[in-house]
């Protein structure tokens, strides 16, 4: 199990997505994503020796799911087959980042990853790890802590990206989760506003790294949509702008990509400032 550069714990789902208003006839455009699916294809695509840990059902919908993994590009030998349905959500969104979720969750074959899911992590560049993973149940959320005291201890690189989801958990137990894993990060990557403000009780980005530290993470970097990305920490503090991207189509998973991109480099070797800048 070992010789991974990045290895990303999480659910793969079920995405329809609509352009339109959610409204009776609205056409759906059936597709694969979860933030840990679009962290693995972005490390992926930066040259990383990627593979997804996860569990998905054993039915057609879960090939689908294996065969669109393996076309990224990204290991699916970690990935353990239930017979349990594949979570499902409903998304409209926006290129300003505004979008509307609606999902189908409960009992998914992800919910079940549990620490006896968890490899080795010798050898391996960095495990990257969510606030949505820990959501999924109290067996996700104890293979989240599992994961970062292991790879921390292994001498793994541990990236922890909050992503609080009010539908999913409460701000106090994505608190717990973000503190107990904290200490054991390389990297923490709140969003401001989205986790800055209920997580970290964060009026600014400045104050947001501050909080994060804090906890005891080494360093964070604190994405601030189309704005800039605030490192402090070990690099020492600095402010990166974001690129302007042209042709843009949807900011949805902006944030999973800019994790899974760091994270590759970041075990490819960059320095950390380095890692970010180009995630």
């Amino acid at each position: 199990m070992s010789g991974y550069d990045v290895i990303v714990i999480g659910e793969i789902m079920v995405e329809l997505y609509c352009e339109e208003e959610l409204v009776d006839g609205a056409t759906l455009r059936l597709g694969f994503s979860g933030d840990a699916l679009n962290a693995a294809a972005a490390a992926a695509a930066a040259g990383a020796h990627t593979a997804v840990l996860t569990a998905v059902g054993t039915d057609e919908t879960g090939d689908a799911i294996i065969r669109r993994v393996t076309e990224l590009g990204i290991d699916p030998a970690l990935i353990r087959r239930e017979p349990r349905p594949n979570g499902a959500y409903l998304l409209h969104g926006d290129l300003t980042g505004h979008r509307q979720f609606s999902y189908w969750r409960n009992g998914s074959a992800a919910s079940t990853v549990d620490p006896t899911d968890l490899p080795p992590f010798t050898g391996v560049g960095a495990v990257v790890l969510s606030g949505i993973t820990a959501a999924l149940s109290d067996t996700a959320e104890r293979a989240v802590l599992a994961a970062a005291v292991a790879a921390d201890k292994a001498g793994t690189a541990v990236i922890y990206d909050p992503n609080y989801r009010a539908r999913l958990t409460t701000a106090v137990r994505a608190r717990e989760v973000l503190a107990a894993v904290a200490p054991h990060c390389t990297l923490v990557t709140p969003s401001y506003p989205g986790d800055a403000q209920p997580l970290l009780d964060a009026a600014e980005p400045t104050a947001a790294a501050a909080a994060a530290l804090a906890l005891g993470a080494r360093s964070v970097a604190v994405t601030a949509g189309a704005a800039e990305v605030l490192i402090d920490g070990e690099p020492g503090r600095l402010r990166l702008p974001v690129p302007h991207t042209p042709n843009a189509v949807d900011a949805t998973g902006a944030g999973d990509v800019f994790t899974g991109t760091t994270a590759a480099r970041l075990s490819l070797g960059d320095p950390l400032t380095e890692a970010i800048r180009l995630g």
